[in-house]
């Protein structure tokens, strides 16, 4: 049988995947677009309790982590959360406004997979689900593909086949493998933005507090992010340990601020002045909440009516309180995180295309490349910049 022959072929149906199709079918292209699961956009529907982060308006390279800190910025700047914010609007498609420049679906993330795959079939993009590929050769007039469907021949290959986030949905480390193949540097991956474990005497601390929830600053390696934290029965998750646990690693000073809003001293003697014959486990109840109160009453907070203590010891409380230690044996892996670290070495692609500087016509973009965001609509972000960086020239 002949092999079909396309000018693009796409590994990874993903948002990466989708954008660079559309943006190449646009430019008049023979696109092909090959995922190996039984439909595309899995991790675009799950996304946003369904609903879909799918860009923050706050986006920069700072809210990206990379061994290059500067190569994220030329995409980024050339397709802006104003570019996809048109083109969701362009589809009638409801959003809003959470918090922080999170853009959310007003109804459900299976619209953006939806507009996706309209603007693509309008670009004649050809898509092929439950496609897997076995072989990838280069060859003088590019690639050749083996696959489960047959033999594919194009001119440019993109891989946008993400990271080994989140397993379930079909995550695999094919991008990485095939990166190495063709001589490119993939840097250690490991898993981002997953809730943290505890073991031991510190699980034992907090494992029936399971539920509680507050707003905390987490801090570590010099990192600090605002948000909410949640007590599990196997560790700490939340907003805010997502973010830090990109920047942690096992060892390293983990650190909460439990009264992020204030002075802890000040509110303290606040409570001193006005229930003086109250203990410190009740005061503390009325600013945390109360079962948290209690328990660090007991692991290192001595429960006296306030009156009994002196400013010099508020203030250990209050240094306690707003640095309390919190040792975490590890993380929950890519089973639950959200997005890998690492990836393919940003010094062997171009800022400007994602192509590889030494392989040509082989891009990489989004997930697999060595650019992780941070929670918040930034990752997809990357995504569609990535994508339409190498979808404009491929």
């Amino acid at each position: 049988m002949d092999a079909l022959r396309v000018d693009v072929a796409i590994i990874g149906g993903g948002a990466a995947g989708l954008m660079c199709a559309r943006v190449a079918g646009l430019r008049g292209r023979r696109v092909l677009l090959i995922e190996h699961a039984e439909r595309v956009g899995k991790k675009i529907l799950m996304s946003g309790g369904g609903r879909c982060n799918f860009t923050n308006t706050g986006t920069s390279a700072a809210n990206f982590i990379s061994a290059n800190p500067h190569f994220c910025k030329s995409a980024l700047a050339r397709y802006t959360p104003q570019d996809f914010i048109a083109l969701v609007d362009r589809h009638g498609i409801a959003w809003h406004e959470k918090e922080l420049g999170q853009l959310f679906c007003n109804d459900s993330s299976r619209q953006i997979v939806r507009m996706l795959l309209d603007e693509c079939a309008a670009a004649g993009v050809r898509v092929e689900t439950r496609c897997s590929v076995v072989r990838v050769r280069q060859h003088d007039r590019g690639f050749a593909l083996t696959t489960t469907l047959g033999e594919v021949r194009a001119q440019a290959l993109v891989v946008a086949s993400g990271g080994l986030s989140i397993p379930r949905m079909g995550a695999t480390g094919f991008g990485y493998a095939l990166a190495r193949q063709f001589g490119l540097a993939v840097r250690p991956t490991r898993a981002g933005l997953a809730p943290l474990t505890l073991s031991g005497t510190h699980q034992q601390n907090y494992h029936d507090l399971s539920g509680v929830a507050l707003p905390v600053e987490a801090r570590c390696n010099g990192q600090r992010f605002r948000a909410g934290l949640l007590i599990t029965h196997r560790g700490i998750s939340g907003p805010a340990i997502l973010q830090i646990s990109s920047y942690w690693q096992p060892g390293d000073d983990l650190r909460l601020n439990l009264l992020p809003d204030d002075d802890a001293f000040d509110v303290l003697r606040a409570q001193q002045r006005a229930h003086p014959d109250a203990e410190l486990r009740s005061v503390l109840a009325e600013l945390l909440p109360r079962r948290l109160a209690q328990r660090l009453c007991e692991l290192a907070l001595p429960s006296l009516p306030m009156r009994q203590y002196r400013d010099a010891e508020l203030r250990v409380f209050a240094a306690q309180l707003q640095a309390w230690p919190l040792v975490a044996s590890g993380s929950e892996g890519y089973r639950t995180a959200e997005v890998t670290l690492g990836g393919v070495d940003t010094d062997a692609l171009s800022s400007s295309t994602m192509e590889s500087r030494q392989v040509p016509g082989l891009y990489f973009i989004g997930e697999v490349v060595d650019v992780s965001g941070h929670l918040g609509g930034y990752n997809f972000q990357w995504a569609w910049a990535s994508a339409h960086a190498a979808g404009m020239v491929a």
